[in-house]
């Protein structure tokens, strides 16, 4: 069983459908008669009801109508006919209403002024236009007038008239001197709504000779000039005594102080006033007021807010604007004027009316005979409007009668209707302020169903969105109409379709499903009608990569990327936007198939930049935001004030951010007096703050600049603030770095680090050097220098301590009290030697020295320390006297004892010792001998072995190059290494001291000897040498050996031993690899021979060591 749809049954879209409401609506109002069908004319086009023309063009009054049989015209003009055909330059377009009138060949506009309405009319009705007034624009000239010059006082207020000519429609007006340059406007002058300049008060530089006012008339593309106005700005202190007797107080314009004074308004005038607007208009409250200093205006609504969306301030708020304008808008509003010394408050009255407007205007009505009907005309207004109907543009009243016509106010009720009753009907709604006029006509047919959409129309939808199905028809009586998919399907049901009264199937989500052909049926008592529709459901366009917020450096690259998925059968085309606009024809923008490049990116680059993927049938976008950072723009306006003796606010105006916020500010200072072109630091503010209370030094000629800084770096620096020099003061401080040294025995210098010129606080800077011995009852003698870094004080005492201090002073005064320094007159020489000089030697190259240490008073100086000059004289040993370099060490301080390292064992010292002080050292004291016991001594300079032979090798040597001592034997140790690396026993042998070569005997042959030689003094042995060798091969057993290699036993044995040697060689280097030791090195560290042990010196206290040759000296 089939579910029949019965059209037309109201569906409710909900509200996530109601995007489709506007799209559902004009297909319902699109269900038109066919044009091949009889039906009443229909106006399709007409001229505005208000038709102000250009004059010196053709008019043409538009008047358009469809109808079948196709419609005749006619026109009234002011209420009678006007016969077109009597009027040579009155033509008719053929096949439409549309009258030209040819005035440019001949004739005037004004001729043709007047009301006009055309008349469509066939068969079966007459329609009207609405009522055309034609009037041609005007733009007349100013009147003549002459204008003396207007001359007021400083603060006064002034009003300059325009009063421009009354035009169609009204001008445009402005003001502009005789260059066309637009005068400047501010909440202190103004222009109003009435087309007059307004002046609060008058300044001095608004002084000029050429105040015009212009009026531009739109229409004809025409400006109109006045007469300039003069104007004379003057203060009364200019005036002299000449002009004061001459110029009486009448002949300024006004006769107001130019004091303060609260505000008074120039318009409108008084307390109150009233102001009607029409609904729908902009309503325009303007409030324009004077006084000194220039007054602010407010606005409010004393019975209500201010509608927000649809309220706009203008001329500096002075005119209040509210656009749309309803009846809620009615009621007070009050302008408030206020200054310092006052406020005065105005209060408008506002009425809305209302032209009328449609509530419901009438609908054409198609019916079958025999149907029922109503036509409504609804409409408001305010005043209410009356309604009143016409019949083919004949009052009602007195058309012919119609039995199945009945009217009932607004609404023409029709039962049982007939051919006959077919008509056209007029409605028309008015008041005072105007008039609507609506042609709806009913036209009686009867015709059975057909669908107007063509057949087979493909459909192509996005999926998971609406898909809806158009199936205009048209029939009388009205159709029902049912949808079916499929060749066999059955009707579709309500619950997942949504069938609209205009026949359009919707289906809320399509799927993949959903595709396939649609059937629609139109049916009505007369017959049937059906039609394919073919729907296919494509993939949604997506992007799956979107473009990223991005921020970046000025001058860098950036780039966007766009990944877009769509369905195979779609092209889509991308595009790139900035801003929701075309991007720039740059070079440095570059587009490729999924990424936007932009190089050198610069402050204009910032913005949202969004990628669109378009198909026939959907698209997409995604944006993404570019932020182009760089170290901030420097600040500027600097400015100086609450300006004392040592302080000073500065303020200045941020800089562009460069959309990284500024997180401090750097201040700078320059000293134009003392150090003009360098910059100081200052102090630092954060970000947040554009003031900074500066702390001053006086005498200083200061200048800042500012520099900010953000996470990018910090800004160039401003431009300098203006010069303020701080007045001269006693200088705050006194010279640092104060000692006193003598340079001679005789002299106390006295030194400090001076003053700069920024610390110097005023002209004259000098210092007060004052001195006195420490220990004595002497007073202060003091020198007042100029500036300078030294003084030097003659005749004094060798090194006494004194007490010194240096205080600035300049032309203001005194530093405060300067701190008290020790110092010294100079030092001399001392005067006498270390006594009771002793040397204990501890071992062979090691002794230490005691001394007494010297009386203070002999020093004479600072005690620097004792320092011990010694020498080598000569071999005990060789007894070989020669001379070599003296070597120094000095003990620091007062130290009375200190060792002497690295001495050569078995030899005779020289020393003697001397006190140093700053001067240099004092006498030596008596020299001091001492020898060194025998020592153990170096290893043998070199070890050879010589003429090897099958059982002996012979061994020769060079004594140490320093025995350390008397020599008394060598010892020879000697071991044979075998083929594995393996060591044999030990062979221990004493060798005369006076031999340099030994033979041994009684060797193996053929075999590898390691040999560990050294030599031995009193006390004990030295470092030892070592040497390998090898002793020859017997040739009868190398013979046997050739006889022995040929044989075949022989051969194979050694290839077993060389297998089985690689085998070893390979576990040999896995040993190897994992951290094990060589073999031969574990047999020589085992062997190593146990008597010989390195020696060690025993600890001391050490000097400063020096060396000294026959001119020059070196560090130890």
């Amino acid at each position: 069983m089939q579910l029949k749809i019965m059209m037309p049954k109201k569906k409710h879209l909900s509200a996530g459908r109601a995007p489709l409401i506007l799209f559902l609506c004009q297909m319902i109002s699109a269900l038109e008669v066919p044009l091949d069908l009889v039906q009443p004319p229909t106006i399709t086009q007409q001229s505005p009801k208000d038709y102000i023309i250009d004059p010196r063009e053709n008019i043409v009054i538009q008047c358009e109508a469809k109808g079948k049989p196709p419609p005749s015209f006619s026109w009234t003009r002011n209420g009678t006919h006007f016969d077109i055909d009597k009027d040579p330059l009155v033509t008719m377009k053929s096949g439409s209403g549309t009258l030209t009138v040819n005035i440019m060949s001949e004739g005037k506009a004004e001729t043709y002024e007047g009301v006009y309405q055309c008349t469509a009319r066939n068969e079966r009705g007459a329609a009207i236009s609405n009522n055309i007034v034609i009037r041609p624009s005007r733009s007349p000239l100013w009147t003549k007038e002459k204008l003396e010059r207007i001359t007021l006082r400083n603060g006064q207020s002034l009003v300059l008239p325009c009063r421009p000519p009354v035009g169609l429609p009204p001008p445009i007006i402005f003001w502009m001197d005789n260059s066309f340059q637009r005068l400047p406007q501010s909440e202190r002058v103004s222009q109003g709504l009435n087309g007059d300049l307004y002046f609060s008060n008058v300044l001095p530089e608004d002084t000029r000779e050429d105040y015009i006012c212009y009026a531009r008339f739109n229409h004809t593309q025409t400006i109109q000039q006045k007469q300039p106005i003069s104007v004379k700005v003057i203060s009364v202190d200019e005036l002299n005594d000449t002009i004061a007797a001459n110029l009486s107080d009448t002949e300024f314009y006004g006769a107001k102080s130019h004091r303060e004074r609260p505000p008074t308004f120039l318009t409108p005038e008084g307390n109150a006033s009233r102001k009607e607007e029409l609904r729908g208009n902009v309503l325009s409250l303007e409030c324009i007021a004077e006084g000194l200093p220039t007054p602010v205006i407010y606005w409010i609504k004393e019975d209500g807010s201010l509608p927000i969306n649809r309220t706009f301030y203008r001329n500096f708020k002075k005119t209040l604007q509210i656009v749309q304008v309803t009846e809620a808008d009615s009621g007070n509003y009050q302008c408030i004027a206020k200054n310092a010394l006052g406020a005065i408050h105005h209060t408008i009255s506002v009425t809305v009316k209302a032209a009328p407007y449609w509530i419901i205007a009438p609908q054409n009505l198609v019916l079958s005979p025999g149907e029922d009907g109503t036509l409504i005309c609804r409409a408001n207004g305010n005043p209410k409007p009356r309604i009143s109907w016409l019949l083919n543009g004949v009052p009602i009243e007195i058309a012919p009668d119609d039995p199945s016509r009945k009217i009932d106010g607004d609404t023409i009720i029709f039962s049982n209707v007939q051919e006959r009753s077919s008509a056209v009907y007029q409605c028309n709604a008015s008041n005072e302020y105007g008039y609507l006029l609506a042609n709806a006509f009913v036209n009686v047919l009867a015709e059975p169903p057909r669908i107007l959409t063509s057949a087979d129309t493909l459909y192509q939808v996005i999926a998971n969105r609406p898909a809806l199905l158009d199936c205009a028809f048209f029939g009388s009586p009205l159709p029902t109409i049912e949808w079916f998919k499929g060749a066999k399907g059955s009707a579709l049901r309500e619950d997942i379709y949504v069938l609209h009264e205009n026949g359009t199937l919707e289906i809320p989500v399509a799927q993949k499903d959903s595709t396939g052909t649609y059937t629609c049926v139109a049916r009505n008592k007369l017959g049937m009608a059906k039609n394919d529709i073919h729907l296919e459901i494509k993939d949604p366009t997506r992007i799956i990569k979107q473009p990223e917020y991005a921020v970046v450096q000025r001058g860098s690259t950036v780039s966007f990327e766009c990944i877009v998925k769509h369905d195979h059968t779609l092209i889509p085309t991308v595009m790139w936007l900035k801003d929701h606009r075309e991007l720039p024809s740059d070079g440095r923008f570059t587009v490729d198939e999924d990424r936007l490049v932009v190089a050198d990116v610069n402050d204009d680059d910032g913005g949202t930049y969004t990628c669109v993927a378009n198909t026939t049938l959907d698209n997409v976008s995604a944006s993404a935001v570019l932020s182009v950072v760089d170290v901030p723009n420097p600040p500027f306006d600097l400015e100086l004030t609450d300006q004392l003796d040592r302080s000073v606010q500065l303020s200045w105006t941020p800089g562009d951010d460069n959309n990284s916020p500024i997180t401090k500010f750097i201040i700078e200072y320059e000293d134009a007096m003392h150090e003009p072109g360098l910059w100081h630091h200052q102090t630092e503010v954060p970000g947040a703050q554009t003031t900074a209370q500066l702390k001053l030094s006086p005498y200083v000629n200061y200048s800042f600049r500012v520099m900010a800084v953000n996470s990018l770096g910090r800004s160039l620096p401003s431009e300098a603030s203006e010069q303020y020099l701080t007045k001269a003061a006693e200088p705050d401080k006194n010279p640092t770095a104060v000692e006193g040294l003598g340079s001679e025995p005789d002299n106390l210098v006295i030194t400090w680090k001076p003053l700069n010129g920024f610390e110097s606080n005023g002209p004259g800077l000098q210092y007060k050097v004052s001195w006195r011995q420490k220990d004595g009852d002497d007073e202060w003698t003091s020198m007042v220098v100029a500036d300078v870094s030294k003084y030097i004080v003659s005749g004094t005492p060798t090194f006494v301590p004194y007490l010194i201090k240096v205080q600035a002073l300049n032309d203001a005064g005194f530093a405060p009290e300067p701190a008290v320094v020790l110092g010294h007159s100079g030092e001399d020489l001392p005067m006498v030697a270390p006594g009771n000089v002793h040397v204990n030697v501890v071992n062979s190259t090691l002794a230490e020295v005691h001394w007494d240490p010297v009386p203070l008073k002999s020093i004479r100086g600072h005690l620097q320390g004792y320092r011990i000059y010694y020498w080598k004289a000569q071999s005990s040993s060789t007894r070989n006297r020669r001379h070599i370099e003296k070597k120094i060490l000095t003990f620091q301080g007062s130290k009375t004892h200190g060792m002497l390292p690295g001495l050569e064992p078995f030899s005779h010292y020289t020393l003697n010792v001397r006190v140093v002080n700053g001067k240099g050292e004092g006498p030596a004291s008596p020299d001091r001998v001492f020898n060194t016991p025998e020592g153990v001594p170096s290893a043998p300079s070199s070890l050879k072995i010589v003429n090897p032979t099958l059982d002996s090798l012979t061994l020769e040597w060079e004594p140490p190059s320093h025995p350390n001592g008397v020599l008394t034997e060598y010892t020879l140790k000697y071991q044979p290494i075998n083929s594995t690396h393996e060591l044999g026993p030990l062979v221990d042998l004493k060798i005369p001291a006076n031999k340099t070569r030994w033979t041994l005997k009684n060797l193996n042959f053929s075999t590898r000897y390691k040999f560990y030689f050294y030599a031995q003094t009193a006390a004990g042995s030295g470092n030892q040498i070592t040497e390998e060798a090898i002793t020859t091969v017997d040739e009868a057993m190398a013979s046997r050996q050739v006889d022995i290699a040929t044989q075949g036993w022989f051969i194979g044995l050694m290839c077993a031993v060389a297998l089985l040697i690689l085998i070893l060689l390979i576990v040999c280097f896995i040993r190897r690899n994992k951290g094990g030791k060589y073999p031969v090195k574990e047999k020589e560290d085992a062997h190593a021979d146990p008597e010989i042990q390195p020696m060690k010196e025993d600890d001391g206290t050490f000097g400063e060591y020096r060396l000294f040759s026959l001119v020059s000296s070196a560090s130890f």
